[in-house]
């Protein structure tokens, strides 16, 4: 879904060969959505300009200052979604404190799942930068839906029902499932074709096909009030974790 306007207009404008790197998915007169790029904050850290992240780039660029309302994680990419006013910023922050704006997301987990289909619903503690499974933590609820399976992976659909910092890898690991690349949560740094391929008689040094969180904020819906039309934003598979399901369907099929 696309609708293009004034923001974005002035975004191509002074945007040479970055905006092939964020383009506009959608825009109106209270909202704009990117298409974030893995490996790139949405704000600030202590680590990072604010010239250097997305907020900082596209408000930049936008030539004026977007309202940050939700964030994803530095490497994962995909849907995100700021307001261009105060009044869009409180009514979109208290959709999705609300759970009224729906979260799709793709998630490559390592190892074949059981069920086809289901709900984990474990509570998350989150203690400074620690998160954790823990009973003693906020409700969190993930539904998950299996798309394709493989040799050693599957590919989920996954649908965050709360909105937990790092819900979705947590979640899967809890089940012994964490996704396919997060060294933070016991997982792989990077998938190389020679570890699915058998065989494999290329280059000694590789280039890997993933090198970074296998998690991409598929879809965004944000549900309009009686009379009003849902507003979706889709962002496509990106170039890298396209590549890496191609060459899995090719060599790691079950």
């Amino acid at each position: 879904m696309s609708a293009i306007g004034p923001v974005a207009d002035a975004y191509r404008r002074r945007v040479n060969t970055r905006i092939m790197k964020i383009p506009v998915l959608f825009e109106n007169t209270d909202i704009i959505a990117f298409d974030k790029p893995p490996g790139m904050l949405v704000i600030p850290d202590q680590y990072t300009a604010r010239s250097e992240t997305l907020a900082g780039i596209v408000s930049a660029e936008a030539g004026g200052k977007l309202l940050v309302v939700h964030r994803i994680d530095r490497d994962t990419s995909g849907v995100v979604v700021f307001a261009k006013n105060e009044a869009a910023h409180r009514a979109l922050s208290m959709d999705f404190q609300e759970g009224r704006v729906k979260k799709k997301y793709l998630a490559l987990l390592s190892g074949v799942l059981t069920d086809d289909s289901g709900i984990i619903d474990t509570p998350i503690l989150v203690e400074a930068r620690k998160v954790n499974t823990d009973a003693a933590g906020k409700p969190s609820i993930t539904e998950f839906s299996v798309i394709e399976k493989f040799r050693d992976f599957t590919l989920v659909e996954a649908r965050p029902l709360t909105g937990r910092r790092h819900q979705i890898r947590v979640h899967f690991r809890s089940i012994g499932h964490p996704l396919a690349v997060d060294p933070e949560y016991r997982s792989r740094d990077a998938i190389l074709l020679s570890s699915i391929k058998r065989g494999y008689k290329g280059a000694e040094t590789e280039k890997p096909l993933i090198s970074r969180l296998t998690l991409h904020a598929s879809e965004l819906t944000i549900q309009s009030g009686p009379g009003g039309k849902d507003i979706g934003i889709k962002s496509p598979l990106p170039k890298d974790f396209a590549v890496l399901l191609k060459q899995l369907r090719k060599y790691d099929k079950e």
